[in-house]
């Protein structure tokens, strides 16, 4: 299947995930995943006001529902806020889906403190999940958005 962007093949992701709502806080660094699912009749963006209540809200749903829960944070200290809530949920077993912006690539890595650039954002990420990976070209999305699920 072809799609136009980005958001639109993580939108068909998630929906074969069986995700029909994804908890998240909107920044520039994912507006277009963000615009993505809420333009998907099939999906449902729920925002809140921080990172660790994304996480939180998408755990909480992936339990109830006995699947997959998915959040959507900004990048950088947006990440970093929700590094508690992944811990959790990690520790609990259960499945959430934790999506991040990032810089534009071509900064990522280069200690410039690029608007919201953390320092090993990944590195960090990876210490809090059961897998993490970065997402550096539209040829590689979708084989990593299968690894991680």
């Amino acid at each position: 299947m072809t799609h136009r962007n980005g958001g639109e093949l993580l939108a068909a992701h998630l929906k074969s995930l069986g995700i029909d709502a994804v908890f998240g806080i909107v920044s520039v660094h994912n507006l277009p995943l963000v615009e993505a699912i809420d333009a998907d009749p099939e999906l449902r963006f729920v925002p809140v006001r921080h990172e660790a209540s994304a996480v939180n809200a998408a755990d909480a749903y992936g339990r109830v529902r006995g699947g997959i829960g998915c959040a959507l944070t900004s990048t950088g200290t947006g990440a970093g806020n929700a590094a508690g809530s992944l811990i959790e949920a990690l520790s609990s077993g259960t499945a959430v889906l934790h999506i991040t912006g990032q810089v534009e690539s071509r900064y990522i890595g280069s200690g410039r403190g690029f608007i919201h650039e953390t320092k090993d954002q990944l590195g960090m990420l990876t210490a809090v999940s059961k897998h993490a990976a970065t997402i550096t070209s539209a040829t590689d999305a979708g084989r990593i958005l299968r690894e991680a699920s």
